[in-house]
């Protein structure tokens, strides 16, 4: 089976955590942690940077790794790592690829359909303690 290697963003502000809605493909209306795939010669945290800019025209800094999440789907494997991400000063989420994006505080999280990979980093966020 093959695996993709992807990326994912919980960006916080304000003890909220942004999440998207895709907008397209196989999972379109599921919701998840804005990202996206790995390219050849690229480290977790420049793709992780790459994508926020090309999906949601936004600056990001990268923080800590929270978790990397495996999860097999029918046609391929998903490895996901999940990192800690703020906006930089002066930059703002922009729609570019999504079709609707909320800030979820800690009791809104189960508020929205996750995808299943998301489930998981949902769960290692709640137990992190990082987020309240």
């Amino acid at each position: 089976m093959k695996t993709v290697n992807v990326v994912a963003a919980i960006i916080t502000e304000e003890n909220r955590i942004f999440a998207t809605q895709r907008g397209y493909g196989d999972f379109k209306d599921g919701w998840e942690f804005p990202g996206g795939k790995i390219e050849n010669g690229e480290t977790a945290e420049e793709a992780l940077a790459r994508e926020i800019r090309e999906e949601l025209d936004a600056e990001i800094t990268v923080g800590s790794h929270l978790i990397t999440v495996e999860t097999d789907y029918p046609e391929f494997h998903l490895s996901m790592q999940c990192f800690w991400a703020e906006l930089k000063e002066g930059s703002h989420l922009k729609l570019v690829e999504h079709e609707a994006a909320k800030w979820l505080s800690a009791d809104e999280l189960d508020s929205v359909a996750w995808l299943p990979a998301d489930v998981k980093v949902v769960e290692a966020i709640r137990s992190s303690g990082h987020f309240r």
